[in-house]
């Protein structure tokens, strides 16, 4: 996990720095001349979470996607659509890819598995 490093000397943000002559990674003050020996190679990490809304929009678009497969063969729970787009993905806890249905009602949207 990558963390900020402040100087021992004089408290400052300590910044990554290259060494090219030896290969290593430092950790260098811009305020004195302190400098550490990395003993971590992630100097950046970019973490993402989505919320549940961002989500459900996206699965709700996938509908309206014209490059996503689509089937008649299959009628909606919900509304009784005879129309829906399908697609693998894996889905949360399990191995292997599950078939997702979209209803392409646009008033539905509803959604389920194989």
């Amino acid at each position: 996990m990558s963390t900020m490093k402040f100087c021992r000397e004089c408290n400052n943000i300590l910044y990554p720095k290259e060494d090219r002559d030896q290969k290593i990674l430092l950790y260098a003050c811009r305020n004195c001349d302190h400098q550490e020996v990395a003993d971590n190679f992630c100097v950046y990490r970019n973490e993402i979470h989505h919320s549940v809304g961002e989500r459900t929009q996206v699965l709700q678009d996938v509908a309206a996607d014209p490059t996503l497969p689509r089937t008649k063969s299959v009628r909606c729970s919900q509304c009784n659509h005879g129309e829906a787009v399908f697609f693998q993905a894996t889905a949360r806890g399990e191995e292997g890819m599950t078939l997702f249905f979209v209803c392409c009602n646009p008033n539905c949207g509803y959604r389920w598995r194989d």
